[in-house]
């Protein structure tokens, strides 16, 4: 593992012990918004197969199509992308998800503007989930991976697009003419973020973690340090919200949207 990864890694912060909670409990349907292709995969996908495995309908919708993504210059974007949603697919079906939602933005240029609030508007609508997780909106200048500039832009258009865009009757009424009725998500779970509220146990779906992002060859290559990588940032986490030695995590800050 390089240093740079590993200050990666030991820069997320807490400034106070997650409370370890089941993510499955008072929920039937999640849906999950990232920017790109392997977002999810490295923020939420351990907590991700926990709900599925206890029967939860878990949905992902991905802004873009990933096709900026990598430093290959032999493909073209159009077939960057087309690679990377299916290495999204495939990723997902790792952890028990099914459907997966691409909304085709640009790559690279992803702004939370009305466009976007409307389209995940669409989603939720759609979708009628119990829980939003989403990316966090917030800079943090000592994990700067996570802050993308497409990252920060489909976390704060999520977030937009639960409160006050989804359930509410006057935001885009193109929607009603859609037939989709307005819905209110009661929580958004936001990954990768400072001082989390809560924990994910997810010491016995690693492997399934480590096999979805696998699945993203043409970013992680034969993903010679992923295991160490995940494994190293997992019990990081899991030592911060109180678990035994060796168990891994992921972390959450949880906003209240009722």
């Amino acid at each position: 593992m390089s240093k740079k990864k590993k200050s990666q890694a030991v820069a997320f912060g807490f400034a106070a012990k997650p409370a370890i909670v089941n993510p499955a409990k008072g929920v039937e349907t999640v849906l999950v918004i990232t920017a790109h292709p392997d977002d999810v995969d490295f923020g939420a996908a351990g907590t991700v197969a926990v709900m599925t495995k206890k029967g939860i309908d878990v949905v992902y919708c991905i802004v873009t199509n990933g096709d900026a993504g990598g430093s290959d210059r032999s493909t073209t974007r159009e077939q960057r992308g087309e690679l990377r949603r299916k290495e999204q697919t495939d990723a997902a079906k790792q952890v028990g998800v099914g459907a997966v939602i691409f909304l085709g933005h640009e790559d690279g240029k992803v702004v939370a503007d009305l466009a976007l609030r409307r389209d995940l508007s669409r989603v939720i609508r759609q979708v009628k989930p119990d829980r939003v997780i989403c990316q966090s909106p917030e800079l943090n200048l000592d994990r700067i991976y996570a802050s993308h500039p497409d990252h920060l832009a489909a976390g704060q258009a999520a977030i937009s697009a639960v409160y006050p865009d989804a359930r509410n009757p006057f935001a885009f009424p193109e929607l009603l003419e859609e037939g989709l009725e307005p819905h209110s998500v009661p929580e958004v779970w936001v990954m990768a973020m400072n001082n989390p509220t809560v924990a994910v146990d997810t010491t016995n779906v690693l492997d399934q973690k480590i096999a979805a992002l696998r699945s993203h060859d043409s970013q992680i290559g034969d993903g010679e340090h992923i295991e160490e990588l995940l494994t190293t940032w997992g019990r990081q986490i899991g030592k911060a919200a109180g678990l035994k030695k060796k168990r891994t995590a992921e972390a959450f800050r949880i906003v209240d949207t009722k």
